[in-house]
Protein backbone atom coordinates (compact mmCIF):
# COMPACT_ATOMS: atom_id res chain seq x y z
CA UNK A 1 0.00 0.00 0.00
CA UNK A 2 1.48 3.65 -0.97
CA UNK A 3 2.90 5.72 1.79
CA UNK A 4 0.21 8.38 2.33
CA UNK A 5 1.17 10.35 5.42
CA UNK A 6 0.05 13.45 7.30
CA UNK A 7 2.50 16.54 7.96
CA UNK A 8 2.01 19.59 9.83
CA UNK A 9 -1.54 19.34 10.39
CA UNK A 10 -2.22 18.15 6.69
CA UNK A 11 -3.56 14.78 5.20
CA UNK A 12 -3.12 14.20 1.19
CA UNK A 13 -6.76 13.70 -0.23
CA UNK A 14 -6.78 11.29 -3.23
CA UNK A 15 -9.72 11.71 -6.05
CA UNK A 16 -11.87 8.96 -7.04
CA UNK A 17 -10.11 6.34 -8.99
CA UNK A 18 -6.82 6.39 -8.81
CA UNK A 19 -4.21 4.41 -8.72
CA UNK A 20 -1.49 4.74 -6.03
CA UNK A 21 1.48 1.93 -6.47
CA UNK A 22 2.51 0.21 -3.44
CA UNK A 23 6.02 2.20 -2.92
CA UNK A 24 4.63 5.65 -3.97
CA UNK A 25 4.46 8.44 -0.99
CA UNK A 26 2.18 11.24 -0.80
CA UNK A 27 2.81 13.39 2.19
CA UNK A 28 0.97 16.55 3.40
CA UNK A 29 -0.83 19.06 1.98
CA UNK A 30 -1.83 17.62 -1.26
CA UNK A 31 -4.84 17.94 -3.51
CA UNK A 32 -5.08 14.92 -6.44
CA UNK A 33 -8.12 15.05 -8.45
CA UNK A 34 -9.98 12.25 -9.73
CA UNK A 35 -8.60 8.97 -12.58
CA UNK A 36 -4.84 10.44 -11.55
CA UNK A 37 -2.23 7.46 -10.66
CA UNK A 38 1.31 7.97 -8.74
CA UNK A 39 3.72 4.85 -9.74
CA UNK A 40 6.55 3.14 -8.59
CA UNK A 41 8.89 5.02 -6.60
CA UNK A 42 7.12 8.34 -7.60
CA UNK A 43 7.12 11.13 -4.77
CA UNK A 44 4.83 13.90 -4.44
CA UNK A 45 5.49 16.00 -0.97
CA UNK A 46 3.53 18.83 -0.16
CA UNK A 47 5.76 19.07 3.08
CA UNK A 48 7.13 22.30 2.59
CA UNK A 49 3.94 23.85 0.52
CA UNK A 50 1.17 23.04 -1.07
CA UNK A 51 0.65 20.70 -4.49
CA UNK A 52 -2.65 20.81 -6.35
CA UNK A 53 -2.88 18.38 -9.24
CA UNK A 54 -6.14 17.99 -11.39
CA UNK A 55 -8.21 15.62 -13.25
CA UNK A 56 -6.28 12.33 -15.29
CA UNK A 57 -2.60 13.29 -14.09
CA UNK A 58 0.22 10.36 -14.25
CA UNK A 59 3.43 10.61 -12.07
CA UNK A 60 5.02 7.56 -13.72
CA UNK A 61 7.69 5.78 -11.93
CA UNK A 62 10.51 7.87 -9.67
CA UNK A 63 9.21 11.27 -10.49
CA UNK A 64 9.27 13.62 -7.89
CA UNK A 65 6.72 16.76 -7.04
CA UNK A 66 7.96 18.94 -4.59
CA UNK A 67 8.00 22.80 -3.79
CA UNK A 68 10.14 25.37 -2.29
CA UNK A 69 8.94 26.47 1.34
CA UNK A 70 6.85 29.21 1.51
CA UNK A 71 7.97 30.35 -1.96
CA UNK A 72 6.58 27.91 -4.63
CA UNK A 73 3.65 25.34 -4.34
CA UNK A 74 3.50 23.36 -7.21
CA UNK A 75 -0.09 23.61 -9.50
CA UNK A 76 -0.57 20.69 -12.01
CA UNK A 77 -3.78 21.12 -14.44
CA UNK A 78 -5.30 17.99 -15.73
CA UNK A 79 -4.66 15.90 -18.77
CA UNK A 80 -1.13 15.85 -17.69
CA UNK A 81 1.74 12.98 -17.99
CA UNK A 82 5.16 13.59 -15.65
CA UNK A 83 7.15 10.76 -17.17
CA UNK A 84 9.82 8.67 -15.34
CA UNK A 85 12.06 10.78 -13.23
CA UNK A 86 11.23 14.11 -13.98
CA UNK A 87 11.17 16.61 -11.60
CA UNK A 88 8.70 18.94 -10.57
CA UNK A 89 9.69 21.49 -8.73
CA UNK A 90 7.53 24.87 -7.39
CA UNK A 91 6.47 25.23 -10.71
CA UNK A 92 2.89 25.76 -12.68
CA UNK A 93 1.70 22.87 -15.39
CA UNK A 94 -1.38 23.67 -17.27
CA UNK A 95 -3.69 21.16 -19.04
CA UNK A 96 -2.70 18.64 -21.53
CA UNK A 97 1.01 18.88 -21.39
CA UNK A 98 3.45 15.86 -21.64
CA UNK A 99 6.47 16.50 -19.74
CA UNK A 100 8.86 14.21 -20.81
CA UNK A 101 11.36 10.95 -19.06
CA UNK A 102 13.98 13.14 -16.68
CA UNK A 103 12.95 16.15 -17.44
CA UNK A 104 13.18 19.18 -14.53
CA UNK A 105 10.75 22.00 -14.54
CA UNK A 106 12.29 24.26 -11.79
CA UNK A 107 10.36 27.38 -9.26
CA UNK A 108 8.28 29.82 -10.76
CA UNK A 109 8.53 28.42 -13.82
CA UNK A 110 4.49 27.79 -16.23
CA UNK A 111 4.09 25.65 -18.70
CA UNK A 112 0.80 27.08 -20.42
CA UNK A 113 -1.33 24.16 -22.04
CA UNK A 114 -0.48 21.72 -25.16
CA UNK A 115 2.82 21.87 -24.60
CA UNK A 116 5.56 19.37 -24.47
CA UNK A 117 8.78 19.62 -22.64
CA UNK A 118 11.35 16.93 -24.00
CA UNK A 119 12.96 14.23 -22.58
CA UNK A 120 16.39 15.59 -20.44
CA UNK A 121 15.46 19.36 -20.40
CA UNK A 122 15.66 21.09 -17.41
CA UNK A 123 13.26 24.06 -17.57
CA UNK A 124 14.81 27.19 -15.62
CA UNK A 125 13.57 29.01 -12.59
CA UNK A 126 10.61 31.72 -14.27
CA UNK A 127 10.87 30.61 -17.48
CA UNK A 128 7.04 30.75 -19.45
CA UNK A 129 6.51 27.19 -22.01
CA UNK A 130 3.80 29.69 -24.43
CA UNK A 131 1.05 27.27 -25.52
CA UNK A 132 1.44 24.86 -27.68
CA UNK A 133 5.27 25.21 -27.93
CA UNK A 134 8.08 22.09 -27.62
CA UNK A 135 11.07 23.21 -25.68
CA UNK A 136 14.03 21.01 -25.32
CA UNK A 137 17.56 21.74 -23.92
CA UNK A 138 19.45 22.25 -21.39
CA UNK A 139 18.68 25.39 -20.52
CA UNK A 140 15.13 24.47 -22.48
CA UNK A 141 14.59 26.50 -25.32
CA UNK A 142 11.55 26.29 -27.40
CA UNK A 143 12.48 24.02 -30.09
CA UNK A 144 9.20 24.30 -32.31
CA UNK A 145 5.39 24.90 -32.08
CA UNK A 146 3.89 22.05 -31.32
CA UNK A 147 2.12 19.98 -34.27
CA UNK A 148 -1.65 18.93 -34.20
CA UNK A 149 -0.62 15.11 -34.77
CA UNK A 150 1.75 15.61 -31.18
CA UNK A 151 -1.37 16.67 -29.19
CA UNK A 152 -3.65 13.39 -30.21
CA UNK A 153 -0.44 11.17 -30.68
CA UNK A 154 1.44 11.86 -27.85
CA UNK A 155 0.01 14.30 -24.86
CA UNK A 156 -3.35 12.51 -25.54
CA UNK A 157 -2.36 9.21 -26.50
CA UNK A 158 -0.23 8.89 -23.17
CA UNK A 159 -2.28 10.37 -20.70
CA UNK A 160 -5.21 7.71 -21.97
CA UNK A 161 -2.82 4.89 -21.72
CA UNK A 162 -2.08 5.63 -18.37
CA UNK A 163 -5.67 5.54 -17.10
CA UNK A 164 -5.53 2.37 -18.98
CA UNK A 165 -2.71 1.02 -17.58
CA UNK A 166 -3.87 1.86 -13.82
CA UNK A 167 -7.09 0.26 -14.57
CA UNK A 168 -4.71 -3.40 -14.81
CA UNK A 169 -3.69 -2.49 -11.02
CA UNK A 170 -6.92 -2.08 -9.48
Amino acid sequence: MALIKEVRGFTPQIGKNSFLADNATIVGDVIMGDDCSVWFNGVVRGDVHYIRIGNNVNVQDNAVIHCTYQKAPVNIGNNVSIAHSAIIHGCTIHDNVLIGMGAIVMDGAVVESNSIIAAGAVVSKDTVVKTGSVYGGMPAKKLKDIDPELITGEIERIAKSYSMYASWYK
